[in-house]
């Protein structure tokens, strides 16, 4: 797809003559979905649709500050009227959710694997083209043709992602797939090899799955990211207070309307600031650099350029009330900070538990699992960072909040508080503090 941003594409498994591609339109199907899916159709009202051969299937993109919907009139053509508006209720929820914009993770197409199962889980199979992923189903069996083409390890693969995502319940959020296909070695590294995982655009045959690499995102600026998640908030907005006023939101249920409700708050979300807390622990590194003039000593030595890197100690409360989903809410957001930033995680109760010790940078992420379960103490992690105060810019403690006060600390601190919790006291006023908020379904 030419200047195509990010796209979210579901799998081609549908073929159709050209003369019915050519004779194809958009318009019906967009005037049907707004007498049935108020919402949706709301929401597309602000997109730019393109007709395009070089996208195989249909994606949401964003580039240059504007927000397109790409597809393609041979797979459209292919689907029946369910299946259109399936798709388009598919690549709408992607930018209701956010997750090409703020809630993007890496690695990015394990991302998208998880991404298509939470919205899928919201869309009625029949709904749904051929070959999409779906928690609960496992893929087709191979066909004898696959099957020539593929390798042993490669069947391997396809059947331990099939095991996998067929064991998963339906309506979890996209954090929730996300982590668990993480935490699966032979999961992980089927989707990694999939088609187009890659990078070279060859993969392995069979495997169902998005079929764009999404690495255009990634090119955009901070500037040009916030202005079209402004674009696409906006839209939302205005589209959930049409639904409100005439009472009629379509099949959007009651659990997805209080997550987009709180999606366009006014409040500051919790990953937001987390991110604020990480940027303000940086510390500034100076080294030489050819490149640049020296301003003292032109000519004669090199100038200096500076970067800038942080390490923020993460600790994990292992009191009971801390639960795993909490912890992978919190890991989804230090992926997708871990590319600027290192984390190194323990674990504590009432003594920090130095050899759960787990460093974290980008690639190498930690699994959620406990090694303690007695009380909590706060002051074991404050002094313990303060302590290691050459190795860390900073540290944040995951918790409960139901512990005594453990005073000021040198080090700035963050207070990471879990789902309909909140801290037993009042925080130095250094201290930064983060109240999580769990999404259903998205």
């Amino acid at each position: 797809m030419a200047d195509k941003g990010t796209a979210i594409d579901m799998p081609v498994t549908h073929t159709v003559d050209a003369e019915a591609a050519k004779n194809v339109s958009l318009d019906a199907h967009l005037i049907n979905l707004m007498w049935a899916e108020p919402f949706f159709s709301a929401v597309l009202r602000n997109v730019t649709k393109i007709r395009s051969e070089d996208i195989p299937t249909a994606g949401v993109s964003a580039s240059n500050g504007s927000v397109r919907l790409w597809w393609n009139p041979g797979f459209v053509a292919s689907l029946t009227s369910d299946q259109v508006k399936g798709l388009l209720k598919h690549e709408c929820y992607h930018l209701v959710f956010e997750h090409t914009t703020t809630r993007r993770h890496e690695p990015h197409l394990v991302w998208n694997y998880a991404t298509d199962l939470a919205i899928n889980s919201l869309i009625p199979e029949l709904e749904l083209p051929e070959g999409g992923l779906i928690p609960g189903n496992p893929f087709k069996e191979l066909t004898e043709e696959h099957l020539a083409n593929m390798s042993d390890e490669q069947v391997n693969r396809y059947n331990a992602l099939s095991a996998k995502i067929a064991s998963f319940p339906k309506e979890k959020s996209g954090e929730w797939y996300f982590s668990r296909l993480m935490d699966d070695p032979e999961a992980r590294d089927a989707i990694e090899n999939s088609a187009g995982g890659n990078g070279d655009g060859e993969g392995q045959p069979g495997m169902p799955g998005p079929m764009d690499d999404h690495d255009g995102w990634d090119e955009l600026s901070e500037e040009e990211r916030e202005l079209v998640k402004g674009k696409v908030r906006k839209a939302v907005e205005g589209a959930a207070k049409e639904c409100d006023r005439s009472g009629n939101w379509g099949s959007v249920s009651s659990e997805a309307r209080s997550i987009i409700r709180e999606l366009i708050s006014r409040e500051i979300p919790w990953q937001s600031v987390l991110k604020q807390f990480c940027g303000m622990t940086r510390r500034a590194n100076r080294s030489s650099n050819v490149k640049r003039l020296n301003r003292k000593y032109p000519g004669i030595h090199p100038g200096f350029q500076k970067g800038y890197t942080s390490h923020i100690a993460v600790y994990i409360d292992q009191s009971g009330s801390v639960d795993t989903a909490s912890l992978e809410l919190l890991f989804g957001e230090l992926r997708s900070l871990a590319r600027q930033t290192e984390f190194t995680v323990f674990h504590f109760d009432t003594s920090v538990d130095e050899k759960s010790e787990a460093s974290w940078r980008k690639g190498k992420t930690p699994s959620a699992h406990r090694t303690r379960c007695g009380g909590t103490c706060f002051r074991a992690p404050s002094e313990h960072a303060n302590k290691n105060s050459s190795r860390f810019d900073g540290y944040i403690i995951l918790t409960d909040g139901e512990a005594s006060d453990p005073g000021p600390s040198r080090l700035k601190r963050g207070w990471v508080i879990i789902p309909d919790r909140e801290l037993f006291f009042k925080p130095s006023n250094r201290d930064f503090v983060i109240n999580m908020k769990q999404g259903a379904s998205d």
